[in-house]
């Protein structure tokens, strides 16, 4: 009894402890996550058979590279030391100077976050002390070094790019390197990049250069799994380069940008595993109300005076079509680069891949299915053409690689000149026509009248101007040679030359190209750009078997490359000449000889220049002229000529469309 009154008695002092609430799931991100729901054990099988494909498809290297890649690394660590230590030493500081001095190297991008395949480049940044700068020391003295050194390749320095680059190939494994002169005098060996201090007194530049390993750190800390991060990212990024939209500088996304859109999702759906994931990425992006920011944290606004993304604050902000914010200070939009055409184009995407994840989750398609090459040739029926050409291999790389950056505001002229009706599809892959008698390279962009605008009957976009101005700003390049020449054509699809298909023929149209292309497929049936006099093959065409089957590519016949024409090859000057030699082709008139380009410009490259005789210039006229033997109009405008109707211009300048 006693014993029981003392229990009631302990019993009302102590009360029984009451059940621990759950703690909240941590939050990943700006806002609560859509899911937390885990893998069932068909998305585990799904799961399995997608890492599998992956590995089929060969987006693994093997331990021999990676190991050789890890050897490289190391070997340019050692590089850039001496290189810092030998400029302290000539630069007059203390021997105890010259042993402290030290630089540094970091790598991010693919390499960094463990997604690069076999033979991806490594991004790679070089932090060195403040008193070796980047003008003088990273661009001529370590470039003349590099330069020297047997094992270094195809070396090409960029040094006015929005972020300066040495891009070469050290032992055949290519490196992006990057240098940040950081204001300390000695860098420690176990500098953290991430902190902020490491911005202190450094140029725009240099911010630039260091935001690469920032971002790096930032995404790998802010996702709940890395490794379900990885396998989704190597899965998306292989399945943009397929569908055509892996390329930051044409105006699409790159490494970076998939990055970040993979690791937002991986926040939203914390417990998921790959194939929910990339399922997920498709069902989230299709949705996605742009141009609302994509951000993995709050953006932070430090006291160091750096310029941060506010469309609030910041005019140019509120123009960015597909805001995707970057986690760590200053927080930038990385897909500036993305246009009102590239967006529709990457748009069409997002809907084809989440159609067909929603097949592969029913079993009804394998995820081959999801990584079906995007038939670029077969969805528009105009184009235009891009030529480029140099003397020799080494002078292309440099050409091709100025005149890609600036492909982008072609797209961009042609949008503003035709009040954005007519709508460009530049396709981010080069090809190389290797019957040309000197080094070639080719870029293509698909045109399409905007679905859904209201035109009248014949009309003409007149784009002569615009191709124009484009070239004028391409003749500006500061390290031009004699022998960069380009030329810009509009051709038709029957038109593309034989060397851009496999194997030399031209593929049958593919039967899930409806589907994939809805909206081209609407536009391309509403209208037709004709370069032919006649009006009776628009007017009469179901008289005409051929003329029945044109733009109808599930009854075309393949065409042999014997039998497939070029004629925009054939309008290129630059490339008509029997040699080498004569690849630029001269004009009787002397007078035009300095059209478009500044006289006797001479090449003022860091890498050192070959000895050739003097070359006369081809007229910027002849050299990037969009129509043949046609007089360029320097205005930039919509032609609204009155013609028959159902009639065509005979004009390869002027893209007509015609409407029944």
């Amino acid at each position: 009894m006693v014993s029981s009154e003392r229990m009631s008695s302990s019993s009302s002092q102590s009360p029984a402890p009451q059940p621990t609430p759950s703690m909240p799931p941590k939050q990943y991100g700006v806002t609560k996550p859509i899911s937390m729901a885990g893998p069932t054990e068909a998305d585990l099988q799904r799961t399995r058979e997608l890492e599998k494909f992956l590995v089929k498809a060969g987006l693994y290297e093997s331990k021999e590279e990676a190991e050789k890649r890890e050897e490289v690394l190391g070997r340019i660590r050692q590089i850039v030391k001496d290189w810092v230590k030998e400029l302290t030493r000539l630069r007059g500081y203390s021997d105890q100077m010259v042993e402290d001095s030290n630089a540094l190297i970091f790598t991010f991008g693919s390499y960094r976050l463990g997604v690069h395949g076999p033979g991806a480049d490594i991004d790679t940044l070089c932090v060195g002390p403040s008193y070796v700068n980047r003008e003088e020391d990273f661009f001529f003295i370590l470039h003349n070094i590099l330069a020297e050194m047997e094992e270094v390749t195809e070396l090409q320095p960029v040094p006015d790019a929005h972020v300066p680059v040495m891009k070469f190939k050290f032992e055949g494994v290519s490196i992006d390197l990057l240098y940040a002169s950081i204001s300390l005098l000695i860098v420690p060996e176990d500098l953290d990049i991430s902190d902020v201090s490491v911005l202190y007194e450094v140029d725009e530049p240099t911010v630039r250069s260091l935001n690469g390993c920032r971002v790096a750190d930032q995404i790998l800390k802010l996702i709940p799994n890395i490794e379900h991060f990885c396998t989704t990212l190597r899965c998306l990024k292989f399945w943009a380069k397929r569908r055509g939209v892996y390329s930051n500088v044409t105006g699409f996304l790159g490494g970076v940008n998939w990055a970040l859109l993979v690791a937002r999702v991986c926040q939203l759906y914390p417990n998921a595993v790959p194939s929910m994931l990339v399922s997920r990425f498709f069902r989230v992006y299709t949705q996605w109300r742009w141009p609302n920011p994509v951000m993995l944290c709050a953006i932070e606004e430090a006291e160091l005076g750096f310029s941060v993304w506010d469309p609030r604050k910041n005019p140019r902000d509120k123009t960015h079509h597909m805001p995707i914010i970057t986690p760590a200070y200053p927080c930038m939009n990385s897909s500036y680069n993305v246009s009102t055409s590239t967006l529709r184009v990457m748009m069409d995407q997002f809907e084809y891949g989440n159609k067909i994840c929603g097949e592969v989750e029913m079993n009804k398609a394998q995820w081959s299915a999801l990584f079906e090459p995007y038939l670029f040739f077969e969805s528009y029926k105009n184009y235009l053409q891009v030529d480029i050409v140099a003397a020799d291999a080494d002078d292309l790389r440099s050409w091709k690689g100025w005149v890609e950056s600036r492909l982008r505001q072609l797209t961009l002229m042609i949008e503003r000149d035709t009040y954005g009706k007519l709508q460009c599809h530049p396709y981010p892959h080069d090809y190389v026509d290797s019957s040309k008698p000197c080094a070639h390279c080719a870029f293509f962009m698909g045109l399409q009248r905007k679905p859904g605008e209201v035109v009248q009957e014949g009309q003409q976009f007149d784009i002569r101007g615009t191709v124009e101005e484009f070239k004028h700003s391409i003749n500006m390049y500061m390290f031009w040679k004699p022998g960069m020449e380009i030329c810009v054509s509009h051709v038709r699809r029957k038109q593309i030359p034989p060397y851009v298909f496999p194997e030399g023929y031209k593929r049958s149209r593919h039967p899930r190209l409806a589907s994939q292309q809805q909206s081209d497929k609407q536009s391309g049936e509403d209208g037709d750009a004709s370069q032919s006099g006649s009006s009776d093959r628009c007017l009469k065409r179901e008289k005409d078997p051929d003329a029945v089957n044109e733009g109808r590519p599930e009854k075309r016949q393949s065409t042999s490359p014997q039998k497939q024409e070029s004629s925009s090859g054939e309008d290129c000057d630059a490339c008509q000449s029997g040699s080498g030699d004569r690849c630029l082709k001269r004009k009787k008139d002397p007078g035009s000889l300095n059209e478009g380009r500044p006289e006797k410009r001479q090449s003022t490259s860091p890498r050192k220049q070959e000895s050739s005789s003097p070359k006369p210039l081809v007229p910027s006229s002849v050299s990037s002229r969009i129509g043949l033997n046609t007089e360029i109009n320097p205005g930039n405008k919509i032609s609204n000529r009155e013609i028959p109707e159902g009639g065509c211009v005979s004009n390869s300048s002027v893209i007509t469309f015609c409407y029944k």
